[in-house]
């Protein structure tokens, strides 16, 4: 698999990704559409630029090949010129084509993408100002986006509290979220990697045990998804793609944090976890998209495929007696090089049907559709086989 994913990543992912580098107004275009034609007006958004730096940044490391760093540093410039608000801090919500402010919302979410990103480009250009950008965005997440019952997630650009419709779905509006949560405790797991900063490994335990208190379900064997303020669960969803990769992105955290006893009350958490999906979301070598009140949609989701992959693989490396976590792990990367992966562009269809039909009109870039999922399963594979974990 490894092997395979560094071909595909080398001739298909990075090539059409450089593609999208705007030389005239900066960034990366922010839609193709099913037809492969680029909209070069198209609004830009601020986590799409972000997972483009992570993309980049860790293409360059995880590959050796410095080239792929001057992409990096073109997606940092943008971040840095465009999308940070030099007046109440933080990260906009998009910008339009030419860089201006498109949508000024301060979501939570998207100020971690921005340390995410911002981190991971420190580890591979050794620019300290990253670093520095990375750590203000930081304190702004707990200065402004932290209070008692953790942390809140849509807020307007002076981080005045709105409505959280960006991260809410299946009919609720949710004042906190699974979604959110995970994707600080992994751009703080990347800024504690890379800084050591004490503050940063305290918010990690502190995610850790939230995780473990409030988010999974022991009773069902998965993790609640929509939350009310204090924490109340708001509808009876299963959320596979979440739940198999919230798996080994915990075990990353837990083993940055370096802390054996955390480590050892995680393992059945995460075992649990990984069983349910496998028990119940497995199906036709891939994983349907989740669950809302005992009705499953079978829908074969991008990313909830290359998650999977790393999270059956991940569990796989931790157990080697569950063998079956590795045949699931190579059939869905059989089922990705069939079915999901687009032979005219070598990016991949958004989804496509249980059995592998894409439906038609969906675009192959827009702002929630990126290199970050597929080029990180690539990656991951790699770096793996190659420290023989």
């Amino acid at each position: 698999m490894a092997e395979e994913m560094r071909e595909h990543l080398t001739r298909q992912i990075l090539p059409f990704w450089k593609g999208l580098k705007d030389e005239e107004n900066g960034g990366f275009y922010g839609y193709v559409g099913p037809d492969l034609a680029v909209d070069d007006r198209a609004v830009k958004g601020c986590i799409l630029n972000s997972r483009i730096l992570w993309f980049f940044s860790n293409a360059c490391m995880t590959l050796r090949d410095p080239s792929l760093l001057e992409y990096a540093r073109h997606a940092y410039r943008f971040l840095k010129e465009r999308c940070l608000d030099g007046e109440y801090g933080g990260v906009y919500w998009s910008v339009a084509y030419d860089g201006c402010p498109q949508d000024t919302t301060k979501h939570i979410y998207n100020q971690a993408f921005a340390v995410y990103a911002l981190s991971s480009y420190y580890d591979a250009s050794k620019d300290a100002e990253a670093l520095e950008t990375a750590m203000d965005i930081f304190r702004v997440i707990e200065e402004k986006g932290f209070d008692q019952g953790g942390y809140r997630e849509a807020l307007d650009r002076s981080f005045a509290p709105a409505d959280n419709d960006k991260l809410s779905e299946n009919g609720v509006m949710a004042d906190r979220t699974m979604n959110t949560l995970l994707h600080v405790f992994e751009a703080y797991t990347e800024l504690y990697r890379v800084s050591g900063e004490r503050r940063v490994g305290e918010k990690l335990a502190w995610i850790l045990d939230t995780f473990r208190d409030k988010i999974y379900n022991p009773a069902k064997h998965r993790q609640e998804v929509f939350f009310d303020n204090d924490m109340n669960s708001l509808i009876d969803l299963h959320s596979y793609g979440h739940d198999i990769e919230t798996c080994w992105l915990l075990d990353r955290g837990l083993n940055v944090l370096g802390d054996g006893e955390r480590s050892a009350a995680f393992a059945p958490v995460i075992a649990d976890l990984v069983a349910e999906v496998y028990r119940t979301a497995y199906y036709n070598h891939s994983l349907s998209n989740e669950c809302e009140r005992g009705k499953t949609d079978r829908k074969r989701v991008w990313w909830v495929q290359a998650e999977a992959v790393v999270g059956f693989f991940n569990q796989y490396q931790k157990e080697p007696s569950h063998t079956e976590y590795l045949e699931a792990a190579q059939n869905v990367w059989g089922f990705i090089k069939a079915h999901i992966i687009d032979p005219k562009s070598g990016e991949w269809f958004k989804h496509v049907d249980d059995e592998g039909r894409p439906e038609e009109g969906n675009p192959i870039v827009e702002p929630w559709k990126c290199p970050y999922h597929n080029g990180r399963m690539c990656m991951e594979l790699i770096r793996r086989t190659e420290d023989g974990q």
